[in-house]
């Protein structure tokens, strides 16, 4: 989770970021694709990944770099959106992870002859309450895939989080808040077109949607008169 703005180098005031998002969608998903490839190839590279089937003409490394060509030809889709009902509601959806355990112990419905029945949540058809039996070695075996491994830490704070930082920083975060209050339009609002501007079709009012430098019609220009001389 990343807080919405952050002191100042001499920690005399807070900043807010100038725009309302954390970061644009098509950079991330570019950013995302290029850590994404680099984590393919290190695995390729000591060994890691495995290919079956179909698949197994992928072990020679000249096809595999040809499929690794082929992922940068496309663009890559990263789901962002805002939060269904505010950052509280984000806030009570990580702690069910992040303060719960597996299965909590109303779930349980009773231990006999080896086997463990409990509740689970059929979210496929109408979200129903049933019933699921398994072994006890089956159970236990699903119930410690959720135990971290050793040495991982659950939550990690950083910057004025951090804990060394933060019976410091946190407070003067508070007290510097109120006194720089956020812009009320962080984004310039778009310049309304003349009321002559019409749809000569329909009669409503046109709306600028993009607005293109010199340049870029150039490159456009060039790009309609290609499909035009090939097709």
């Amino acid at each position: 989770m990343i807080p919405a703005g952050g002191l100042s180098p001499d920690h005399t005031r807070w900043i807010h970021p100038p725009y309302p998002f954390f970061l644009p969608v098509k950079v991330l998903s570019r950013v995302f694709r290029g850590k994404f490839v680099a984590g393919l190839r290190r695995a390729f590279q000591q060994g890691e990944l495995g290919f079956y089937g179909d698949q197994k003409a992928l072990r020679s490394p000249k096809l595999f770099r040809a499929l690794v060509r082929s992922l940068y030809r496309q663009d890559w889709v990263v789901y962002a959106k805002p939060p269904f009902g505010g950052p509280e509601y984000v806030l009570h959806y990580l702690a069910r992870y992040t303060h719960r355990v597996a299965i909590s112990n109303h779930r349980l419905v009773s231990f006999q002859n080896g086997q463990v029945t409990f509740l689970w949540r059929d979210y496929a058809h109408g979200n129903k309450k049933r019933k699921m039996t398994l072994t006890a070695d089956e159970f236990l075996r699903r119930f410690l895939l959720h135990v971290l491994p050793k040495g991982f830490v659950r939550i990690r704070f950083f910057g004025f989080l951090a804990n060394r930082r933060r019976a410091t920083l946190l407070p003067l975060c508070r007290q510097l808040l109120p006194a720089n209050p956020a812009p009320s339009s962080p984004c310039p609002a778009s310049p309304q077109p003349p009321s002559s501007w019409s749809c000569p079709l329909c009669g409503g009012p046109m709306i600028i949607i993009e607005r293109l430098t010199a340049e870029q019609l150039g490159l456009r220009a060039v790009d309609l008169r290609s499909f035009v001389d090939t097709s």
